[in-house]
């Protein structure tokens, strides 16, 4: 099944499939990581996101580990993004933050490591203003070892990745932000492409999601009839024609589940293709509204939003 899902190649040459598996859980109970990262590679994902702050990370190399023990996978079939935290941030932190990834995940590399927010904060939560361009130099030295095979950044805006390709050797090759029906963030997406960086989404499927309460007791697409009658046309739910709606605006997507049946339906969207009226519909529900607002690092010297 892995084999049909389409890649898309970064501005150095690498491939990250199209659809990762995300890891974020406000709480878990033990092995909860482990059995989503197994169900998920059997199912037939290779790529995992995962970040330091999520603690999730000894699971997750427990997860990939039992599957290549089991014959399933190899290290190398398996696309894996790990992100460094806000408190690391100081040029010399990175690969010390880096190098305790990757001995948490017990794997030699990362395919793909971000500077998780443009924003840096110490271990109380104060904002310490140290510049993104430096932390940028650390992720560099990174690739430079050997230790990560691309680098990236995740909730930057247009004037923080500009600035970033001013001053960087490395380009990077990814801005993960939030992107959904209800967030459809073109302007921030055309301008991630027209630089050659590839906009990844997480919280894809915005207030689709069940999880989710509706925006100011707003019933947007839970219920909609026309995006009803979309998804009972391909005999698909809600979720995998918002999925489906990303990838075919070339935005690979990370969902995030820890059901097994929910797992697997997220990663079945690419057996079908929605019309342009389709998608235009899709595109209708968006509302500005973000799920994912960082309103605790709001008062940050480099808060993006």
């Amino acid at each position: 099944m892995s084999s049909k899902v389409p890649k898309v190649t970064f501005n150095n040459g690498f491939e990250m499939p199209m659809i990762g598996l995300g890891t974020y859980a406000r709480k878990a109970e033990p092995g909860q990581y482990r059995q989503a990262i197994e169900w998920g590679l059997e199912a037939g994902y290779r790529h995992i996101d995962t970040a330091s702050i999520y603690k999730n990370e000894q699971e997750v190399g427990e997860g990939i580990a039992n599957k290549i023990k089991a014959g399933l996978i190899k290290r190398e079939d398996v696309f894996v993004t790990n992100k460094l935290w806000n408190d690391r941030h100081a040029e010399n932190d990175v690969i010390p933050a880096l190098k305790e990834s990757l001995e948490q995940t017990k794997l030699d590399y990362f395919d793909l490591y971000l500077i998780h927010w443009p924003v840096s904060i110490n271990a109380n939560g104060e904002d310490t203003a140290i510049d993104y361009i430096e932390t940028w130099r650390g992720m560099e030295e990174a690739v430079n070892l050997g230790l990560v095979k691309s680098i990236g950044v995740s909730n930057f805006n247009e004037q923080q990745l500009e600035r970033l390709l001013k001053n960087a050797r490395i380009k990077p090759v990814v801005n993960q932000i939030e992107i959904n029906p209800t967030f459809t963030q073109h302007k921030l997406v055309n301008f991630c492409k027209g630089k050659d960086i590839v906009p990844v989404a997480y919280t894809p499927l915005g207030l689709i999601s069940e999880a989710r309460p509706e925006f100011i007791g707003k019933d947007v697409i839970k219920t909609d009839a026309k995006l009803g009658a979309i998804a009972e046309k391909y005999g698909k739910t809600r979720a995998q024609i918002a999925l489906r709606y990303l990838t075919q605006r070339g935005i690979p997507v990370i969902p995030k589940s820890f059901s097994k049946s929910r797992i697997e339906e997220n990663f079945n969207i690419f057996d079908f293709e929605l019309t342009k009226e389709e998608i235009n519909i899709v595109d209708s529900y968006n509302l500005n509204h973000r799920c994912v607002p960082g309103k605790v690092f709001e008062k940050c010297t480099y808060y993006a939003f």
